[in-house]
């Protein structure tokens, strides 16, 4: 037994449960830091009370320090604890035979990723002092260590943490504020959202208009953090509705193609002739997207629709959307034949959407050029939202004030030389004829010339005409007319970059019948750079009504299904009984 002039030293290698080692005891132990003997009577395995933490921010290392930094892999941890290196910290003492089994927490581990002090300690850098050996419970309780965390928080004194940098995606780089796996051991809750160090915020580096401004939010860094290769996945599709009041039973085809393994992130849908009531068509588009994508922008000129869903977490970079029409039928009572533009700009890049319905006719190809010539022309866009390069402007040409042009719609240029001869293309074998077929393809021969759709491009094709079928069949038009089966419904890409547009896949929805068009769809990776933000934001504007009334349809029709589901479950127990 000690006397009193002379403080108890722990036993070789060991130290009291349920406190944390402080770091001025690690780095140097003195008299003063050295444990008390328990007092008589007490419990020996019981933990002593922890100390209150304190609250400390930690130090700012830079990354070629935290780079040289080695922090101990899992497999030296398990080495170390079989004996193979010896560790020169001190150890827990082994738990008596038939002792229940104690939580720890590997306060050395926690401290990975910060710089941390206690009292009127120095700081220090952790990692310097070689892992504790962990005793056999320590192993039983990181095998489970995420469901332990709340237990061991509560009973243990928790050393300060830095969150890991969040990762949308995988393939990002590791913050190298990042704790490793030990760290959640004694962390109450975490969260894959990224942490905002309050400096940054202190900074007022937000709407400065600066493309590497700390936190700026349609700069570089977070357009890195949601897109590391900088590529946004559209989807686009053109459907002339003809009118019809009857919506197809499911839009999954069409909005969500198998040959696709993951949905896209933004939608834009045109249609033409549209349905009566637009409204359910837009709810419908919802229903079927479901609660991650959200209504950013939906315009409507006469029986032209166009509708644009975004993710809902990338809503916060968009502009706000603008729109204009031009009507090429003047005489008509209804705006059946003309032009509807989209414009708005994501994070520093430009889109606009357009979706048009000309003339139709199998011979009026010059009505079609000049439907073409007056959209151009008279689309007002952008108005508010600046433009991105207004050096490569045109004030005559619409499709130059944008970085990135989609234009699709039912053009209604035909394939000449007669049903007769079209047919007898289709009737042989297709990927040797579509050639063949687009050779005589009104639109592309116009391409060719240069009098239409200057500086666009369009994915190849190998889908079979859109149109003319008769409804509800596979067939194409078996009325007086025999119309001549055409590709009318096309997709066109124009990018102020070459090479900013990849087209992924290029197709047609042949399991929707309910027009005498096939809905024509493409898929696309567009590459998207860091703006400014003193650009007029959307911030975080959408059709809340739509989404919820899409929503609510959404569950319902799934608990319809499930009822179906166990009803007939129920009547084939009853008829094999």
């Amino acid at each position: 037994m000690p006397t009193k002039a002379e403080a108890p030293r722990p036993a070789e290698g060991g130290m009291p449960r349920g406190a944390p080692p402080a770091a001025d005891q690690e780095l140097a132990a003195g008299p003063q830091g050295s444990p008390g003997p328990p007092a008589a009577g007490a419990d020996p395995h019981a933990a002593e009370k922890p100390a209150q933490p304190r609250l400390q921010r930690a130090l700012s290392l830079d990354d070629r320090g935290w780079r040289r930094r080695r922090v101990p892999s899992s497999r030296e941890d398990l080495a170390a604890q079989d004996g193979a290196s010896p560790s020169r910290g001190p150890a827990w003492p082994p738990a008596p035979r038939g002792s229940p089994p104690r939580l720890s927490a590997s306060w050395g581990h926690c401290l990975s990723g910060v710089v941390g002090g206690s009292g009127g300690s120095s700081p220090r850098l952790p990692g310097l002092l070689p892992p504790r050996p962990r005793s056999t419970a320590d192993l039983d309780v990181a095998s489970d260590r995420l469901r332990s965390a709340p237990t061991v928080a509560t009973d243990l004194a928790q050393p300060p943490l830095a969150r890991a940098h969040s990762s949308l995606g995988p393939g990002r780089p590791r913050s190298p504020l990042a704790c490793d796996d030990q760290s959640l051991l004694s962390a109450r809750s975490f969260s894959l959202l990224a942490p905002i160090r309050t400096q940054d915020v202190r900074s007022r580096s937000y709407l400065e208009g600066s493309l590497l401004a700390s936190g700026a939010l349609l700069g570089a860094d977070e357009l890195a953090r949601y897109f590391p290769d900088r590529s946004l996945a559209v989807f686009v599709a053109t459907w002339n509705m003809r009118g019809q009041k009857e919506l197809p039973p499911s839009l999954d085809e069409l909005l969500l193609p198998t040959e696709a393994d993951y949905t896209q992130d933004l939608y834009v849908v045109g249609v033409q002739e549209g349905c009566s009531d637009r409204r359910e068509w837009e709810t419908r588009l919802q229903e079927t997207l479901g609660p991650r994508y959200v209504l950013l922008s939906s315009a409507a000129h006469g029986v032209l629709y166009m509708s644009l869903f975004i993710r809902r977490d990338l809503i916060w970079f968009c502009s706000e959307v603008e729109c204009s029409t031009v009507t090429t039928r003047i005489v008509s009572q209804f705006k059946t034949k003309g032009a509807l533009g989209v414009g708005f700009t994501f994070f520093g890049t430009s889109f606009l959407f357009i979706t048009s319905h000309f003339t139709s006719g199998d011979g009026k190809v010059a009505e079609r050029l000049l439907d073409y010539t007056r959209t151009v022309q008279a689309l007002a866009l952008p108005r508010n939202v600046p433009d991105t390069n207004p050096y490569q402007s045109s004030a005559a040409d619409v499709t130059t004030r944008f970085d990135e042009v989609f234009w699709f719609g039912d053009f209604n240029f035909r394939l000449s030389g007669g049903r007769v001869a079209v047919e007898a293309a289709l009737r042989r074998d297709l990927e040797v004829d579509v050639g063949a077929l687009l050779q005589r393809d009104q639109l592309t021969r116009e391409m060719e010339k240069g009098s239409i759709f200057k500086g666009f491009q369009e994915p190849d094709i190998h889908f079979l005409p859109s149109y003319k079928f008769d409804i509800g069949k596979d067939t194409y038009d078996s009325s007086s007319k025999h119309r001549t089966p055409s590709y009318t419904d096309r997709v066109l890409y124009k990018s102020r970059h070459k090479g900013d547009i990849c087209p992924v896949r290029y197709s047609s929805c042949t399991t929707i019948k309910t027009s005498d068009h096939r809905p024509v769809y493409g898929l696309f990776r567009v590459k998207v750079r860091p703006g400014r933000d003193n650009i007029p934001l959307a911030a975080g504007k959408f059709d809340r009504e739509l989404y919820l009334t899409g929503i609510r349809r959404r569950a319902n029709r799934e608990l319809q299904r499930q009822q179906a589901l166990k009803t007939h479950n129920s009547s084939a127990i009853c008829a094999v009984s």
